[in-house]
């Protein structure tokens, strides 16, 4: 909630203001104040005075079930307050420094088989990618929990081969006496019965036993999980079936019996670890897929007077830092001296460049476009992309997404399977069968009665849908996603970047040809936006792309904060603001000024050229909507989704948005904060989508139940989302959408195909014909009818 000294929806300081801006009063006005309870009274606690906020990324996650243990493990002295998020797999945690440090919450949560690390500390040297997350997920942990998960898998299907063999060549034939003489079964009787035929039982119980405890690992981890937390997940379903199986082969080893069940241990253990191990191989080459994102995180800042390149936590106050065109402010300070131009789309998502004097403020994240800037650093090193990634980190610590179907199944089946096995048990015996016999009886009713393929069902199918949508250009990172993303009501889309194509181009000129030009020589020596769409404009026209053009004697070149002037062929040139000619002094014809009045109503920048101190025309430029952009807002209305509009930029460029009547709402002149509140006051009226490319933009990413990102969008923007789209196409949104709907589809089929297991094994119990074989090839046809419709694809295209 906002305090009464900021702005009504964001709480941003406004002084004397009700709003901070008047996107915000839009917002506020339309939306209302939320609810008692609703989706944005949540959120992270204030921190508690004298504790601090720690952040960790903990490998392992998967499951509420993980959340809840977690949070529990985190609970130590002097740790105030915990939550965690399998969906972002964050734990945040407020804690008081001095009676529990960062390294010992590390360690208390780096047990059980996770492994936690601190956000912060995920550098670059440990991975290959360029967002924070992809260097989380390719760092030196990280493949060190996959080599170790790809490892146990190769030792399980090497051990279970050779017990798989002794099966098919000693056991199988006993039990499938049928299909051989009696010259033949009686060998296998007497080898059976042999003295050695203990031995043999023995070093196949070893085996299967290394089997389960090593390769089964991460689903005995799992199960242990749900235990202590009371909850059915589908690693409990798995490892209760398997452990079944594997008591009641000891017992029937002890009993002189051949129906041993080692082998549908080792079926249970090796398919379902192979599942896991193929999803997570999956997921980790969807997010290679980010490596190619842009990054808008300085790592050093350059000091004046020396030329020293430090880290960025190494400036002071006080500090001058040198920034050249091109490069990105480190930190948030005022400019020294001079002026300069300074893209702060970045952070504000406003996508024209702003003109800085000496004064002014400086925000850490976004880039110099003209001059150079010597930025003395605040009272506080902290940046502007610093306050929006620690915002963006409460709101993932509190992002529970959905619980997993298949788990809610588990805990829904688990205490029936069990209610059941002790029924039978005491049946049995109630019946006249000796102790041994009702346990052998309880022990078969977990492993026949227990729908242990949905544990593998679950992360294969989550793996062929994830697969899908990378082949298709879209990150996802958990089945999750894609159910948020079947229920979501409201799509938010970012104007700036999103909806059009965040890069400047020439929409008209008027002017005469000559001077363009002599403009676009001018403009080769900026590195202004416009200056090179200006050029780009003047090369085009005369069919040239090298630079050919007639008129470029350039000299006494100038750059200035909106513009550039200097000496083209001997005439004098100005080119830039409105506002440069005004303070040089030159004319703009009323005719001029006139057009300037249309270009800038339409929410487009005039690129004022002059010569020899009077302005003979303008070029505008324009931030063009995307190609495409106007299908996919129809399709999404055209499936009853509401849309939205929300853009920092001026109410001007919003107008092609305006006309479009499957458009519902649009917000302008937002600011970040804003954004962020407005996306939670959207998440009272339903589930809500957000579309967005800029670090602006990152929060409202994290705020909503469901961010997509733009592969044109920057690293924080990546590192918000749920969902990436890797190329430049709008359309894949809508594919998105169609991707998830199937995945959904496809699931609750491969859940429905997992039970051919229990519809063959469990008849076979009734009828008295139950045995080895009758078990593994059930395992057989289950884990094959899954698989082979995990394959097909989801959407046709």
């Amino acid at each position: 909630m906002t305090g009464d000294d900021g702005c009504r929806l964001c709480g941003e300081p406004v002084g004397d203001e009700r709003f901070c801006s008047s996107g915000c009063r839009a917002v506020y006005g339309e939306l209302g104040v939320p609810a008692e309870g609703d989706a944005n009274d949540g959120g992270p606690s204030p921190i508690p005075e004298g504790h601090v906020r720690t952040f960790l990324r903990v490998d392992g996650m998967h499951s509420r079930s993980c959340e809840v243990y977690l949070e529990a493990l985190a609970t130590a002295e002097g740790v105030a307050d915990a939550e965690a998020s399998y969906v972002t797999e964050t734990v945040r945690i407020d804690h008081d420094p001095e009676r529990t440090t960062k390294a010992e919450l590390e360690a208390a949560l780096s047990r059980t088989g996770y492994e936690a690390y601190l956000r912060e500390d995920a550098a670059a040297a440990d991975g290959d990618g360029v967002t924070r997350r992809s260097r989380e997920v390719t760092g030196l942990r990280s493949r060190r929990s996959r080599d170790m998960l790809q490892g146990r898998y190769i030792a399980g299907v090497m051990f279970g081969l050779f017990v798989m063999v002794h099966y098919l060549t000693i056991l199988y034939p006993a039990h499938l006496r049928f299909l051989y003489d009696d010259v033949v079964l009686a060998v296998f009787d007497r080898a059976l019965a042999s003295p050695a035929a203990m031995i043999f039982f023995l070093v196949l119980s070893t085996l299967t036993g290394l089997v389960f405890w090593f390769t089964g690992a991460p689903l005995i981890r799992g199960s242990y999980v749900g235990v202590r937390m009371r909850r059915g997940n589908t690693e409990l379903l798995v490892a209760l079936a398997a452990t079944g199986a594997f008591v009641y082969g000891l017992v029937a080893i002890g009993l002189g019996r051949t129906d041993v069940y080692h082998d549908l241990t080792i079926a249970i253990v090796v398919v379902t670890v192979a599942a896991i191990y193929y999803e997570s191989l999956v997921k980790r080459l969807a997010v290679d897929e980010l490596s190619a994102l842009t990054v808008s995180e300085v790592a050093e800042a350059r000091l004046e007077g020396t030329g020293e390149c430090v880290p960025v936590g190494e400036v002071e106050p006080g500090d001058r830092v040198l920034v050249r065109a091109g490069e990105r402010i480190p930190v948030d300070g005022v400019l020294a001296e001079g002026e300069c131009a300074v893209d702060e789309a970045v952070i504000t998502g406003e996508n024209l460049p702003v003109a800085k004097r000496a004064g002014d403020e400086l925000i850490g994240g976004s880039a110099v476009l003209e001059g150079a800037a010597v930025c003395e650093a605040g009272s506080g090193t902290e940046r502007g992309i610093d306050r929006l990634t620690t915002t963006v980190w409460n709101l993932q610590s509190a992002d529970h997404g959905v619980g997993r179907r298949a788990d809610e199944l588990a805990g829904r089946v688990l205490p029936a399977v069990l209610g059941l096995a002790a029924l039978v048990g005491v049946g049995t015996a109630v019946l006249g069968a000796t102790p041994t016999e009702a346990t052998l009886a309880s022990l078969a009713t977990l492993f026949v009665c227990t729908p242990w393929v949905v544990g593998f069902a679950t992360p294969l199918s989550v793996a062929a849908s994830v697969r899908e949508a990378t082949e298709r250009g879209i990150v996802v990172f958990d089945e999750s996603v894609l159910e948020r993303l079947r229920g979501v009501d409201v799509v938010v889309f970012d104007k700036t970047g999103t909806l059009t194509t965040g890069s400047m181009a020439v929409l008209d000129v008027a002017l005469p040809e000559e001077a363009l030009e002599m403009a676009a020589a001018l403009e080769r020596r900026s590195a202004h936006p416009a200056a090179k769409a200006v050029v780009a404009a003047a090369e085009a026209g005369r069919g040239v792309t090298d630079g050919g053009i007639e008129h470029g004697q350039v000299s006494a070149f100038r750059s200035h904060a909106t513009g550039v002037g200097g000496r083209v062929d001997g005439r004098e040139l100005l080119v830039g603001h409105p506002e440069l000619f005004d303070e040089r002094g030159w004319s703009i014809p009323g005719p001029v000024r006139e057009r300037l009045a249309d270009v800038r109503a339409a929410g487009r920048l005039p690129v004022v050229v002059g010569r020899d101190g009077r302005a003979e025309g303008l070029v505008t430029l324009g931030d063009e909507p995307r190609e495409g952009w106007a299908e996919t807002m129809a399709a999404l209305h055209d499936r009853g989704i509401e849309t939205v509009v929300l853009t920092g930029d001026h109410e001007e460029a919003t107008r092609f948005a305006r006309e479009r009547p499957d458009v519902d709402r649009v917000f302008a002149g937002v600011p970040p904060a804003g954004k962020t509140a407005t996306v939670e006051r959207l998440r009272a009226r339903g589930t809500v989508a957000m579309v967005g490319d800029g670090t602006n933009d990152a929060p409202a990413l994290a705020a909503a139940d469901l961010g997509i990102a733009l592969g044109s969008g920057t690293a924080l923007a990546s590192d918000a989302a749920d969902l990436a789209v890797v190329g430049e196409e709008l359309s894949a949104v809508e594919t998105a959408f169609d991707l998830a709907t199937a995945a959904g589809r496809r699931l609750r089929e491969n859940v429905v195909l997992a039970l051919s297991y229990n519809a063959v094994v469990i008849p076979a119990a009734l009828l008295g014909v139950l045995s080895p074989p009758v078990a593994f090839g059930a395992t057989v046809i289950a884990a094959s009818l899954v698989a082979a419709n995990a394959e097909r694809s989801l959407v046709a295209g």
